[in-house]
């Protein structure tokens, strides 16, 4: 009973509860932008309509095998760049992050300049700088380069930030222990701070899957282009497919990066259970 009084309390205290005219005042807002949000939809909905976006013959090309292909290409080109993009981007991260982290200057102000640089240098003109000056033949390589080089900057600012959170005694203690420090990073500081880095670096990873995207800009044969050519190939009288083009390819995308947020979770749920695991045997 008191702990429920001590929250009533705290709430008391943390904002004012809403009266009468507030609660009114607060339904009508409410109605209004759910109006407002529905005529909007409606207003796109009728536009699309009338420019013939929803009739059945734009599903037609859908029906095509080469159509069905090329779709089945983009997608695993698509994971083809991000599964490279990935596996660099962890590897580059975990190299800048220990730079940082050096105990030598020189060393640690090369890692953050280079973090520092291309964390801010726009992730497209990167990718289209990369492929006029040496992927002009290998689009693949200037999207994973592009993706590597901006994903492994912000990989390492993620590890870095998880390193330093790990409370300080813990180091303090391995290195009174006589501990080296790269023993104090490997068996003390890094496999504690996985476990708070993991959601950061797995959203990072959903971000570089999204943006495999862009390597349609540079003629990269994925998913986002090859939706795009199908799209700009008129169906008879019917028109262009836009919106079933975008229906279909734009699920492929959201599939996917709710696919690795699920194993996201899972690695995350699994070394819960491990962790536990060990605390319980020490125990």
């Amino acid at each position: 009973m008191s702990s429920l009084f001590t929250r009533a309390s705290t709430a008391s205290v943390l904002y004012d509860a809403p009266g009468p005219r507030a609660r009114a005042r607060n339904r009508l807002f409410g109605v209004l932008s759910l109006a407002g949000i529905a005529g909007l939809l409606w207003y796109v909905f009728a536009t699309l309509s009338d420019n013939g976006q929803f009739d059945a013959d734009l599903w037609d090309v859908f029906q095509y095998t080469y159509v069905q292909q090329k779709i089945v290409d983009g997608l695993l080109s698509t994971l083809q760049a991000f599964g490279l993009a990935a596996l660099f981007s962890l590897v580059l991260g975990a190299l800048l992050a220990a730079g940082q982290l050096s105990d030598h200057k020189p060393v640690r102000w090369a890692a953050v300049s280079v973090v520092q640089f291309f964390r801010a240098m726009p992730l497209l003109i990167l990718i289209v700088a990369l492929y006029y000056a040496f992927f002009a033949k290998q689009p693949m390589w200037a999207l994973v380069l592009g993706l590597t080089l901006y994903n492994g900057s912000v990989q390492a600012e993620i590890i870095r930030s998880g390193v330093n959170a790990v409370p300080r005694g813990q180091g303090e203690a391995a290195y009174a222990l006589g501990l080296r420090k790269t023993q104090v990073m490997t068996t003390i500081l890094v496999p504690q701070a996985i476990r708070s880095m993991l959601p950061s670096m797995i959203g990072q990873l959903v971000v570089t899957l999204k943006d495999t995207s862009l390597g349609f800009i540079i003629t990269y044969h994925e998913l986002l282009f090859v939706g795009k050519a199908i799209a700009s190939q008129p169906i008879n009288a019917a028109g262009f497919p836009y919106i079933p083009v975008v229906l279909v390819i734009g699920p492929i995308y959201v599939a996917l990066c709710l696919l690795l947020t699920a194993l996201a979770r899972w690695i995350e749920a699994r070394g819960r259970r491990g962790a536990n695991r060990r605390t319980s045997a020490a125990a």
